[in-house]
């Protein structure tokens, strides 16, 4: 397995975002605000979990995934780091973020459990950011309008989702998860995942005063559900996870690859991977 590049990104996180910083849309900044909202405490889970799977495996099977556990646990706690930044220029601006205390209380179901429902998880909502990830990298529109800067964390953060979207899956096959199992937990991840980000987007909305304007709506409408929204064109790419013959491997990378190499000079890789008991490169 390959050992992946922990990257720092050099871009301006002091300075506060406009309230409605994607492109000036209502409803797009809260839709992407919701899912900053979401990642201090999702990447913790995800580290933790791969973290504690990748000890149950046999000690030759072990030494092939750190390297790729590394990187993984690197790129996460970086993207952690960034948007508990961002975040906290969204609590100033007075949103308040809901999604993370259902999170956290759903995390500590599984305290106890086998290691391999944490991983399971972890692997199907992989899944879903890493299609997120394809579409916000081949569509312009998502992002139009916005600051260079924030367009340069979203598309940063895309692209190294991209880079790690096997290793959780791997490492649940490794550790013996069954298909069963691994479908049964993409249907639940799936449900909360698309539920709290719906809630916590108008929840966003109503904090920033603009709920019930027409223009709102008709923005999420097209942003969603237009021809070119995102569940119309997420549906297949999800799809691919139910398949028997599925691995994250079949997804294509070569857009990330592009925004990597052509963008590299808005991050600089950190010197050395993060070790499997650091928190933060």
């Amino acid at each position: 397995m390959s050992e992946l590049t922990v990257r720092r990104l050099l871009i301006d996180l002091d300075t506060p975002p406009e309230r409605h910083w994607c492109g000036g849309d209502a409803f797009r900044s809260a839709w992407f605000n919701a899912l900053s909202m979401s990642f201090p405490s999702g990447e913790q889970f995800f580290i933790d979990s791969v973290r504690a799977g990748v000890q149950m495996l046999p000690e030759d099977e072990r030494a092939r995934f750190e390297p790729a556990i590394k990187g993984f646990i690197g790129q996460e706690a970086t993207h952690r780091r960034i948007h508990a930044l961002f975040n906290a220029h969204l609590a100033a601006q007075g949103l308040v973020n809901h999604w993370e205390a259902r999170a956290v209380k759903r995390i500590r179901t599984l305290e106890g459990a086998d290691i391999r429902a944490a991983v399971g998880a972890t692997a199907a909502t992989e899944h879903l950011t890493a299609i997120m990830a394809e579409h916000l990298l081949g569509d312009g529109s998502a992002l139009q309008g916005a600051a260079p800067r924030w367009t340069t964390l979203w598309l940063w953060h895309a692209s190294e989702e991209t880079e790690h979207r096997a290793t959780a899956f791997d490492l649940y096959r490794a550790l013996g998860g069954n298909e069963l199992w691994r479908l049964r937990l993409f249907r639940l991840v799936t449900w909360h995942f698309v539920s709290d980000a719906l809630r916590q987007t108008v929840n966003n909305l109503w904090h920033d005063g603009t709920l019930w304007r027409a223009s709102t709506w008709a923005s999420g409408w097209r942003f969603l559900c237009g021809r070119h929204g995102l569940l119309r064109a997420l549906a297949k790419p999800w799809a691919r996870y139910r398949r028997a013959d599925f691995h994250p491997g079949q997804q294509d990378e070569s857009t990330a690859r592009a925004w990597l190499r052509d963008n590299a000079t808005q991050f600089e890789p950190v010197a050395r991977p993060a070790s499997a008991t650091q928190q933060e490169p």
